[in-house]
């Protein structure tokens, strides 16, 4: 399937260097939250954020896989890691960690084998996943295998 991953490629091509510095001062100060740290779609409403939506799963492990983005994003999650404050919203702001949040959600449910993106999850968000990432990805109606056949959604009564 072709995704046009080159569309990141190219929107990256004259920022990467200058995203990447920001992340390890600790200091997002320019416009690139959007294919840096991409999120699925239905989340964003702006051109940009249509324009640089993951549409599906299978999309996501193709980034991963994509010999420059899944590198580059392992690269800026890493150095996310490295920084020595806490806070999401002291690294992005409160907007753009939201973003973070839905990007990392969405890289972990893509690869639950690479451990960093649920490490940074753990370590920027305590753990909690994104919920309207998880809702696009794994809708309440879906069959749970895992629980039998029972719904995802279904409650005791």
């Amino acid at each position: 399937m072709n995704y046009n991953l080159e569309r990141f490629v190219d929107a990256q091509r004259d920022t990467y260097q200058a995203a990447l510095r920001e992340i390890r001062s600790g200091r997002k100060q320019t416009h690139w939250i959007w294919y840096i740290f991409p999120q699925m779609s239905g989340l964003g409403r702006s051109g940009m954020a249509q324009r640089f939506a993951i549409r599906s799963l299978e999309e996501a492990q193709a980034y991963l896989a994509h010999p420059v983005l899944g590198s580059r994003l392992q690269e800026c999650v890493t150095a996310l890691q490295d920084l020595p404050m806490s806070g999401p919203e002291e690294v992005f702001g409160a907007l753009d960690a939201v973003k973070v949040r839905s990007s990392l959600t969405l890289f972990a449910e893509a690869d639950p084998e690479q451990a960093l993106f649920s490490a940074a999850l753990d370590r920027w968000y305590k753990g909690a996943r994104d919920p309207r990432t998880l809702n696009i990805l794994v809708p309440a109606t879906t069959i749970d295998r895992a629980d039998n056949g029972a719904r995802a959604d279904a409650r005791p009564e």
